[in-house]
């Protein structure tokens, strides 16, 4: 992001927040403070951040009336906003995101976590910057450069996977305990479609799919879990049975903030993708899943893909409560789940595969330091 500092604005009625977020920041950023939105608005008209903290309960103008005036600007539209707030359920937070917010921080909140998810959020804004760049770019290209325009084409499909991949980190590192699940649970997928290809099953349904947009969508199929509030992402073991029944809600919170995202977005076939990832990997063969119950073939296949590539690397992988279970032990556990929890056909696929399977683990050993995948 350069040595150039970047300005944040933190914007909360209580003073003392004021003070620890401005200590939080400021050795990284130069930092407004403000104690109300109507203030916040009228700054917005004589400066522009790189990025906005704010309060949501605050009196006279609270945190969602104060980004609906945000959003409702096209000079301040693009100004990506954090909530920093004590309400940590599940409707609030998706109220938020739906409004327009890139994230959702529960006080009192942790100081390096903070410092980098706001790293991480601006990040995503210079990308974004740079992929504007070049399709301007690309715009004025004529068709007698046909290289340069291969080459710029590559560029935007390098910089779109960038911010698939930060969107995705962003989870993990909202939960602490899932580190390297994406890129292991990607490389599993990107197997099973190798080998379904190469031994004809499904190909009839395989055969309408842009393979290369699949792999780079299954980042996204635990995006919903940026709407589960902390205290249960980051419990240091057991959920109980009601903590259990908020983080299902991953699925389709996950569903919802993609149908948000292609509210403004035209032929984005990943986020359709994307989509099917994150409600229906969770689904089971015999209809116990969640979240819909769905049963068998009713299961979209991408679904019933993922639900392997998922349970393998949480078996994988060390919990609180346990240590990771070895390679054969989780091939004999699918096994055993073959017509209960997953696809019959699949698991046939996957058992022909499986040393692949345990080669990308063992790769990618060493991104999976105490990491945990919480289903």
């Amino acid at each position: 992001m350069g040595s150039e500092r970047r300005t944040i604005l933190l914007v909360d009625d209580d003073l003392t927040n004021l003070t620890v977020g401005r200590n939080a920041l400021e050795e990284q950023y130069d930092v407004l403070t403000l104690n109300s939105g109507a203030r916040l608005i009228k700054m917005l008209a004589r400066s522009i951040p790189d990025l906005i903290l704010l309060d949501v309960e605050m009196p006279e103008m609270n945190g969602y009336e104060t980004i609906r005036a945000i959003k409702a600007n096209p000079g301040t539209a693009n100004i990506p906003v954090i909530f920093l707030t004590a309400k940590s359920d599940g409707e609030s937070e998706l109220e938020g995101l739906s409004l327009g917010a890139v994230d959702y921080i529960t006080k009192p909140f942790s100081a390096p976590l903070l410092l980098k998810r706001i790293e991480l959020h601006l990040l995503v804004e210079s990308q974004k910057g740079e992929l504007v760049q070049q399709k301007d770019e690309l715009a004025r290209l004529n068709t007698g450069l046909q290289g340069m325009v291969e080459a710029k084409t590559k560029t935007v499909v390098e910089l779109q996977d960038a911010l698939l991949r930060t969107m995705a980190e962003l989870v993990e590192w909202r939960d602490d305990i899932t580190g390297g699940h994406i890129e292991r649970t990607q490389g599993y997928l990107e197997t099973l479609l190798n080998a379904m290809g190469r031994q004809n099953v499904y190909m009839e349904e395989m055969a309408k799919w842009d393979v290369k947009l699949v792999l780079q969508s299954a980042q996204l199929h635990d995006v919903g879990k940026i709407a589960i509030k902390d205290s249960i992402l980051n419990k240091p073991g057991r959920l109980t049975p009601e903590e259990f029944e908020e983080i299902k809600k991953h699925t389709t919170f996950g569903g919802k903030v993609i149908d948000k995202i292609k509210e403004g977005t035209s032929g984005q076939a990943f986020l359709d993708y994307a989509k099917i990832f994150a409600v229906t990997h969770h689904e089971k063969w015999d209809g116990t899943g969640y979240p819909g119950g769905l049963k068998g073939e009713d299961i979209p296949l991408l679904g019933r893909l993922m639900a392997i590539a998922d349970v393998y690397d949480a078996l994988r992988s060390d919990r609180p409560y346990k240590t990771a279970f070895t390679h054969a032990d989780a091939v004999k556990i699918i096994m055993e789940g073959k017509g209960t929890h997953f696809d019959p056909v699949l698991v046939d696929l996957f058992l022909g595969v499986a040393d692949e399977f345990d080669k990308t683990a063992e790769r990618l050993k060493s991104a999976a330091v105490n990491t945990v995948t919480r289903d």
